[in-house]
């Protein structure tokens, strides 16, 4: 079992002040796999003061300095890959396939992005008719709370901007997947990183969480989870006034337009409710079809859904692995009866462990058609392989059926592209894709509604971790 109490403070790695040992359980076997400390008060102080003082100097720094560094950060986490994707298989049960080309590809591919942002970004703007611009500069010290089912993707998407824009950093990943942190502040380090300028503190949301958003140093929070945790540390950062930046919960539509060829069109998009084992905030798992089309539909998502497979994250392969822990697994264990008892039609899957394993915390790929509006699944975000089947009369119901949710942070659709021209402006969120799930490098990702506030990647990504000042001269 892997033992990392240290912390990652002001360049050394050092002991907890106070902290509790906390044990890792692996979803696969339910054994435990790692250890870390939950940092305390003290560490908090530490790593926060840490980062004031590395700020004064770290700030001053030349564009092309910083540059380089996050060139050097690259090639040493490039070097890191087997190891990433060997701890994020056993700590969140990620395929060991998956976790060593998406996960850890994810993370690479930010960093690059805002390397590419970074050539086109305008540092200083000139305001039209006065003697005067406007410059960005770094915000300060920069607290980054991450979550645990795109560990490395969340850390490098704030990391990166945070080093290239001159602020330094406080990470706090998750408890459930620490270890691929604690890989990454080495990366850093063998990068050549000042000391202060990044620091990484283990703990949990009650104590290392609350501790960073409250601090009266910490200039800005950026926080990756769910938006019960991101309206707390809203509240837990307005009394010092602090930066919040937010990317929360999800309930993604995938809205199937009339015409659709399901052969050619469906599988790129329900491949978003299998991937990472439905683990992920912008998961389409809403499937809208017109009704014309609902039995041809609900055969196609059953079959598709009945293909996937199943099985260990040490294992090569395209199957799908485990939730990350007993919690996740109960709570869609859960939502799976519920929609049973309030009458949505099970198609395939349903609760239980899938007849292949007898323990992890693993789920039966499952769909449910004959869903509605007030059904609970149609509006609470699942995190596992689970998809709904509702249908639509015409294209504005489709629309709005699509937008009836509190979330707004992705939305896809599925048909013709020309068709989806006229539609995709009529979706309330910040990624719409079209015949997919995910995003692209150099965009900017971030929700409307309930599933939060700012971008991160590409240009938008970048200015979100800067201030704007604007500079009269006489």
């Amino acid at each position: 079992m892997r033992e990392l109490l240290n912390h990652y403070i002001d360049g050394q790695w050092v002991p907890s002040e106070g902290g509790r040992r906390y044990e890792v359980i692996n979803p696969a076997t339910e054994e435990a796999c790692a250890a870390i400390t939950l940092g305390s008060d003290a560490d908090v102080n530490k790593a926060v003061a840490a980062a004031k003082r590395a700020f004064a100097s770290y700030s001053r720094t030349t564009l092309a300095e910083r540059t380089a560094l996050l060139g050097r950060i690259i090639e040493e986490y490039k070097k890191r890959i087997p190891d990433f994707a060997r701890v994020i298989a056993e700590e969140m049960g990620a395929p060991i396939s998956f976790a060593g080309t998406a996960q850890t590809g994810a993370g690479l591919g930010y960093m690059l992005g805002t390397l590419e942002a970074a050539e086109d970004f305008e540092w200083e703007e000139p305001i039209k008719g006065a003697n005067a611009r406007i410059v960005y500069e770094p915000v300060g010290v920069v607290v980054a709370i991450t979550p645990w089912n795109w560990p490395l993707n969340q850390i490098c998407a704030k990391v990166a901007p945070c080093i290239l824009a001159g602020n330094t950093v406080i990470l706090k990943p998750s408890e459930e997947c620490p270890s691929n942190a604690a890989i990454f502040a080495e990366v850093l380090d063998a990068a050549g990183v000042p000391p202060g300028v990044f620091n990484l503190v283990q703990g949990d949301g009650p104590g290392v969480g609350v501790a960073l958003t409250k601090h009266v140093d910490v200039d800005m929070v950026s926080f990756t989870g769910s938006t019960r945790a991101g309206i707390q540390i809203a509240k837990n950062a307005a009394d010092t006034v602090k930066r919040v930046h937010q990317e929360l919960g999800g309930k993604s539509p995938n809205l199937v337009l009339e015409g659709a060829d399901f052969a050619a069109t469906l599988p790129g998009t329900l491949q978003g409710v299998i991937a990472n084992t439905g683990q992920s905030c912008i998961a389409p798992t809403r499937i809208l079809v017109p009704i014309a089309r609902k039995a041809e539909a609900e055969a196609f998502v059953r079959d598709y859904f009945a293909a996937v497979k199943v099985g260990s994250p040490s294992d090569e392969g395209s199957h799908i692995g485990p939730l990350v822990n007993k919690a996740q697994w109960t709570k869609v264990q859960g939502l799976i009866e519920k929609s049973i008892e309030e009458g949505a039609s099970l198609l395939q899957g349903g609760p239980g462990l899938p007849e292949s394993v007898n323990r992890g915390y693993y789920i039966r790929p499952t769909v449910f058609a004959d869903v509605t509006p007030d059904m609970t699944i149609f509006h609470e975000e699942t995190f596992g392989p689970v998809a709904t089947i509702t249908t639509y009369d015409t294209l504005d119901e489709g629309i709005e059926l699509a937008n009836r949710t509190s979330y707004g942070l992705s939305a896809t659709v599925t048909g013709d592209p020309a068709a989806a021209k006229d539609i995709v402006g009529q979706l309330r969120a910040g990624l719409v894709a079209v015949n997919q799930w995910g995003g692209v490098k150099g965009g900017s990702f971030g929700g409307y509604k309930q599933s939060g506030n700012g971008r991160e990647g590409g240009r938008h990504g970048l200015k979100d971790f800067m201030e704007v000042k604007t500079i009269v001269n006489a």
